[in-house]
């Protein structure tokens, strides 16, 4: 009799501990960048990827004029008085307005003399050249520099740090800004990271897997200005909420607790 209490208490107990141990999260669904199944770990790829980004509406930039004329470079840079270039990664909580030549909904900005000036479809080199020349007439071996300053990225879901983030330099990697907002929490789903972005007045949702090697080639790997990136609860998340799964710990030093008073009971 007592070897039959004993045979199904320990029954119980192991169906326990291995309910317990179900909830834990392999590794392959957790590890980044893995490489294809026999293929060697080091391996050397060619970066093709193009990271410009084309201008388009709603997009506000800088256009920092400089000449050997200091009065003309005052007049063509109105708005660097009023708020410097950041060359910083900022984590933006409240939306503070950029303050730069807005590309107006005919993907034009209008600069002083030179009149309206269509950027829309050009990255911010182009512009710039297409503002040298424009300038020329105005200005001795004028020199432009155009930078984006709404060039923001969100990330949401299962980060430790969702926000707005502010890009400077124009380049950003879909690794970088998740390194940014803190890496994804133990319990985001690596293999389904959404990518939101607009294009050509299309909503564009991309599934992208960093646990594979081949989302390095993917053209969502360089993120675009008002790109979101949202990162989806896996399982993990769902059991951490159920109460048995709280309690799961408790049990399972109760269950060692009675394990205990049941072989002194039994020895007896």
């Amino acid at each position: 009799m007592k070897n039959l209490i004993r045979k199904y208490f320990l029954i119980a107990v192991t169906m326990m501990v291995s309910l317990f141990l179900t909830s834990c999260l392999n590794q392959k669904k957790i590890t980044y960048f893995q490489p294809k199944v026999g293929s060697l770990d080091t391996i050397m790829n060619s970066i093709t990827q193009k990271r410009s980004f084309q201008l388009k509406p709603g997009n506000i930039i800088n256009v920092g004029v400089n000449s050997i004329s200091p009065d003309a470079n005052t007049m063509f840079n109105p708005f660097l008085v009023m708020q410097p270039v950041n060359y910083t990664y900022q984590q933006t909580n409240n939306l503070n307005p950029a303050i730069g030549y807005m590309v107006d909904n005919d993907g034009s900005i209008s600069l002083p003399l030179v009149g309206k000036v269509k950027v829309s479809g050009l990255n911010t080199k182009e512009v710039a050249d297409l503002i040298t020349g424009k300038l020329e007439k105005y200005l001795v071996n004028p020199v432009v520099n155009v930078r984006m300053l709404n060039y923001n990225v969100a990330v949401m879901g299962e980060v430790n740090k969702p926000s707005v983030y502010t890009i400077p330099n124009e380049r950003i990697t879909l690794p970088e800004v998740l390194s940014l907002a803190g890496d994804l929490t133990i319990y985001a789903r690596r293999d389904n990271v959404l990518v939101i972005r607009e294009n050509d007045g299309k909503r564009l949702f991309t599934r992208i897997d960093l646990t594979k090697r081949d989302f390095f080639d993917s053209p969502y790997y360089y993120l675009q200005p008002n790109d979101v990136v949202y990162v989806e609860p896996g399982k993990g998340r769902k059991l951490t909420t159920d109460k048995t799964v709280l309690l799961a710990p408790t049990l399972l030093s109760g269950a060692s607790l009675l394990t205990v008073l049941l072989s002194i009971i039994l020895k007896k």
